[in-house]
């Protein structure tokens, strides 16, 4: 499923027009990153955990060659998805 797939399922289910669907689904994710960004948590009950982690500098080997390189230290998102949420999957 792709992000407009997913829109006309909203729209679908929630009986509103597309155009309300993307505009509550844009708000969102917009809002799901500002609180990442900002190095905040953002859990949603059932559903999983939003959030950024630092990752150590690290090393690493080039693929091609087998010299070792140095990996930077980054900031990347995370998501660990909630009880409810895996249990659906099962």
């Amino acid at each position: 499923m792709n992000k407009n797939e997913l829109i006309r399922e909203i729209a679908r289910k929630a009986d509103i027009n597309l155009n309300e669907a993307k505009r509550g689904l844009d708000t969102t994710l917009m809002v799901i990153i500002g609180v990442v960004k900002k190095g905040e948590k953002l859990t949603l009950s059932g559903f999983g955990t939003f959030e950024s982690v630092t990752r150590k500098q690290r090393q690493g080997r080039n693929p091609a060659t087998g010299e070792k390189i140095n990996i930077a230290a980054s900031v990347v998102p995370k998501f660990k998805p909630g009880k409810a949420l895996c249990e659906a999957v099962k």
